[in-house]
């Protein structure tokens, strides 16, 4: 043997060992793939029946979302038809009510002051003894 055939049987020695540590991390990304691939596959199976219930639920929530829009729109039409009503009132039955309100104002006003005069009659005022001191 000479010494390129020793070279020679070192270096395919150092191959072989590069080749066994560079199949080992090779080995365990072939499982890790496995794994993945089969981790995908259970979900794709799994997937289909929650996206039917998720359809499913949506389908029923539209149903729903139509039966609050019809009673919005009712509702909508109440308050429209109660603001009418209101001003109506306002404008049929406001403007006499105010008047009779400060008709009985008046009137109990006029009562009082009535009332104070007769009974004042009997003893002076206060402002008649005032003015007259004063003069």
């Amino acid at each position: 043997m000479s010494a390129g055939q020793i070279a020679a049987l070192v270096a395919a020695g150092a191959f072989v060992l590069l080749v066994l540590l560079l199949a080992i991390p090779l080995v365990k990304l072939g499982r890790t793939l496995d794994e993945a691939t089969i981790a995908i596959r259970k979900a794709h199976e799994q997937s289909e029946p929650l996206f039917t219930e998720a359809n499913t639920t949506l389908t029923h929530v539209n149903t729903q979302l139509e039966r609050v829009d019809g009673i919005t729109s009712n509702a909508r039409t109440v308050s429209g038809n109660v603001s009418a009503l209101s001003s109506l009132f306002t404008a049929t039955l406001g403007g006499p009510l105010v008047k009779v309100a400060a008709l009985s104002y008046g009137v109990s006003k006029a009562v009082r002051r009535r009332g104070k005069k007769k009974a004042g009659e009997d003893r002076p005022s206060r402002r008649s003894g005032r003015r007259g001191g004063r003069r």
